[in-house]
């Protein structure tokens, strides 16, 4: 069996039932648990003598570049009382802008248009126009496709770009009445996952929500407080580490198990008000921070002819930047300039990465690329230039010629950079499958035994170590695992059910049959049917036999696992 790069998270064989999760976790927290205490977890088909399917590795695509998109916001209420004019003309793949009218001419800064060609132009600017982009049509032609490279086992990000108000959160969030890319992504995440739900299907999701305001990394899932006054930020702010095959991370940033769009709706919502209520107290509202929602999503497939188990996992990352500010256009003094600073300075640091990357891709050399110069970029930098698909959605204004200019500009040098999306894939045969949970539970005993001598010690915080958080992961896996086993025993009983009301309804139907007497002219057809029927029921019960034998397994072997 090839190793995949980042730890895998087994799920169980489809005929034996795991240790149920909460009494191993509960075990663990009291430091009682000891080899004998777990039962090997093996499988009816993992015997020497039969040949085990083979494993996959994650399997890397052709590279491909940033998929970039842009899109210009209407006018809003001042621009229109001030009869403002719109700079922007777009069809399906470009988009030019003009400068102003009655604009100086410059013979070293000619003012012709500029004409810019993108993956997509998407012209939200006049609702009456018949090439009006609307919410749904932002989500249907990249969020769509970004969520379906994820149930491929894709890592893919999406982030939005652009000045301050130019329409980034109203594309990503937008309103109740009519929703952005993030909502949109987690609900049709959910019924797709719901469209899948199978036995041999499992599926589990994780949110997190983050925010960089002034270069510090803040959990908005559960904030602390905050400190008040000029120059304040949050004294528990989180630390940006990097893992070797996984790459950057947020080291004690909280994620949650989510079943249902109104669970994220719940998050979201969480992390959006935290933001606001810190923006009341320290200026520190989403124009003020970058944030970044994160779904990780688990699939795992029983592939009952081969008896193989096959695991996705990938990440979905939805972004909304703070917007590029000039001080002179806002008017922010004290505390909200020096934030304005810190913005522009993360932006200009994406900015100079997005032109390495660009020129390294063109080229095909690699360059040295700042990515720690910013948090942003550090945290991003995968998404940037290593195993994702990432789309930039840079949004414009129709009346700031400079700033739309510059935006133009940048999304044009993002589209050169190339990425190397991995499918983060394995496929493993019952034997391959058990040999890693009995190796699992090896590992979960030695582990055990440090936390009942770290427990003796009360000068060592135990969720101070790696260790903690390596029990915590086995746990989390032992978890995904019951779970997966008990949407499977209810679907079973499910169909034991429906047999039964099958047969019951078919033999009533025989027996009034046999009661009546068939006329002449339809004797011939009757005892046909009547025969027909009288095989279907008999295969029906042959069916209802098996699967009660097996139902019947199934529960002695897991009263032996509880015993």
């Amino acid at each position: 069996m090839q190793k995949r790069s980042r730890s895998p998270a087994n799920a169980p064989d489809r005929r034996t039932r795991p240790r149920p999760a909460s009494a191993l976790a509960s075990t663990l927290s009291a430091g009682r648990h000891t080899k004998s205490s777990l039962p090997p977890l093996r499988s009816a088909a993992s015997s020497g003598n039969l040949a085990s399917h083979t494993s996959a590795r994650a399997r890397a695509m052709p590279s491909g570049n940033v998929k970039v998109v842009v899109r210009v916001r209407p006018f809003v209420k001042r621009e229109r009382e001030a009869g403002a004019e719109n700079l922007i003309s777009m069809n399906d793949n470009s988009t030019t802008i003009k400068p102003p009218s009655g604009a100086a001419t410059n013979p070293r800064n000619p003012t012709e248009p500029k004409t810019f060609t993108f993956d997509r132009s998407f012209d939200s600017h006049d609702p009456s126009s018949k090439l009006f982009a609307a919410q749904n049509t932002v989500y249907d032609e990249i969020g769509a496709e970004m969520l379906q490279h994820n149930f491929e086992g894709y890592n893919s990000c999406i982030f939005a770009y652009g000045q301050t108000g130019s329409g980034k959160s109203y594309t990503m969030m937008g309103t109740p009445d009519d929703l952005g890319l993030i909502p949109r992504t987690c609900e049709q995440l959910f019924k797709q996952i719901d469209e899948m739900a199978s036995a041999d299907v499992s599926v589990t999701v994780r949110v997190s929500y983050l925010e960089i305001y002034n270069e510090r990394v803040q959990d908005l899932l559960r904030p602390q407080k905050k400190q008040v006054g000029p120059g304040s930020h949050n004294s528990s702010s989180l630390r940006l580490r990097e893992a070797k095959d996984t790459g950057p991370y947020v080291e004690g940033l909280s994620d949650f198990p989510v079943e249902s769009y109104q669970d994220v709706k719940k998050y979201l919502e969480l992390g959006n008000a935290n933001r606001v209520t810190a923006a009341t107290k320290m200026n520190d509202a989403s124009s003020r921070s970058h944030a970044v929602f994160t779904l990780e999503v688990k699939q795992v497939l029983f592939d009952q002819e081969h008896d193989t188990t096959e695991e996705k996992t990938s990440r979905i990352r939805l972004v909304d930047l703070a917007g590029s500010e000039r001080a002179t256009s806002t008017g922010n003094t004290g505390q909200m300039l020096r934030e304005g600073g810190q913005i522009n300075k993360s932006l200009t640091t994406l900015g100079r990465v997005i032109s390495i990357l660009a020129e390294s891709s063109s080229r095909n050399s690699a360059a040295v690329t700042p990515f720690r110069d910013s948090t942003l970029t550090w945290l991003l930098k995968e998404n940037l230039g290593g195993n994702s698909k990432t789309v930039m959605v840079a949004c414009i204004s129709p009346t700031d010629y400079s700033e739309t200019l510059s935006t133009l500009r940048y999304a044009d040098q993002a589209k050169r950079i190339r990425t190397q999306a991995v499918k983060n894939q394995d496929i493993l045969s019952a034997a391959q499958r058990d040999l890693q949970i009995e190796e699992m539970q090896e590992r979960i005993n030695e582990l055990q035994n440090k936390v009942s001598e770290q427990s003796s010690r009360p000068d060592q915080s135990l969720q101070s170590t790696a260790e903690f958080q390596k029990i915590r992961n086995a746990v989390k896996l032992f978890q995904d695992r019951a779970k997966h086993e008990e949407s499977k025993r209810k679907a079973q009983v499910l169909e034991l059910e429906a047999l039964r009301r099958h047969n019951k309804l078919l033999t009533g139907h025989i027996n009034d049959m046999a009661v009546q007497s068939p006329s002449s002219s339809s004797e011939t057809a009757d005892k046909d049917m009547y025969a027909s029927l009288v095989m279907e029921q008999d295969s029906i019960r042959k069916d209802l036999a098996d699967l009660g034998q097996l139902v019947k397994e199934d529960v002695s072997k897991y009263e032996r696992l509880l015993a």
